[in-house]
This record gives C-alpha cells, structure tokens and sequence, in this order.
C-alpha cells in the first residue's frame, strides 16, 4: 500500500484547526464602559481647563497603568449650570484593585486635590463622599 500524499488542498484543511487557535488567542475581551457626571463650578472652570489642557504625565501614566483607555471629559449646561461628562474605557481583569491603585497614588492624590475643589458633585455623590456619580449605560452600538 501506497502512503497517502499530501496535497496543497488537504494540507490546507490540516492547518485550519490551527489557524482557528491562533486567531481565538488573539481574540481580547471587549472593554467595560464607563460614564459618569458631576457639575462644575463656574468660578473654577478656567482653572479646570487649564489644568486638562496639560495634564500632569504622572497621572495620565498613571491612568494607563490602571487599565483606562479612551477617557474624556465633556461639559455641558443644564438649567443654565454647567456640568461635566466623564467617559472611559476599561482594559483590565480587576476593576475594584486598579482603582485603589490609582486612589494610592501620591501623585494622582496631589491632582485630585486640584481638580476636586472645582467640581461640584450631585447629591447622591455627595451623601457616599464621592465627586462623580456613574450613569447607566442604556444604549451602545461598536
């Protein structure tokens, strides 16, 4: 008995598991989405601006060693009062540990004291001790 040749074709169905693999371990997991609010104080928004138009390299390296990608910020008036819409993608596996990295850092600390007292949290922020509130995603297309 004669041992089967490989042909182009039947090599190529041989490969295709393999192609398949390599492709499912290329594959990530789509980012979370965030979006959040919080007003502004329209004595401090000049100030906020300016601190936004350069921001400090520590933090925004920062950000990004924490899992954050595509983050802005957009403001807006509501019933003649300014507010600010926060929005931003996460990357990571540990939402809850990148955030208290972040949170522990001296440098990201030094900037939120600058940016807090500028903001002018909702209620419900204000009553958990926190500046931004979370909005509920109700819609997405990719």
């Amino acid at each position: 008995m004669k041992p089967e040749t490989i042909t182009p074709m039947r090599s190529a169905f041989l490969l295709l598991p393999v192609a398949v693999l390599l492709f499912a371990s290329c594959a990530t997991t789509p980012p979370k989405r965030y979006a959040m609010v919080t007003g502004l104080k329209p004595e401090k928004e000049a100030y906020y601006r300016e601190l936004h138009a350069k921001p400090w390299p520590s933090v925004m390296a920062r950000l990004r060693e924490c899992n954050i990608r595509n983050y802005s910020i957009h403001r807006t008036e509501i019933g003649g009062k300014p507010y600010l819409f926060g929005y931003f993608e996460y990357v990571g596996s540990d939402f809850d540990a990148d955030m208290e990295k972040m949170a522990a850092d001296p440098e990201t600390q030094r900037w939120w004291k600058e940016t807090d007292p500028c903001q002018r949290p909702l209620p419900e922020a204000l009553k958990k001790g926190e500046i931004w509130t979370n909005a509920e995603e109700v819609f997405y297309t990719p």
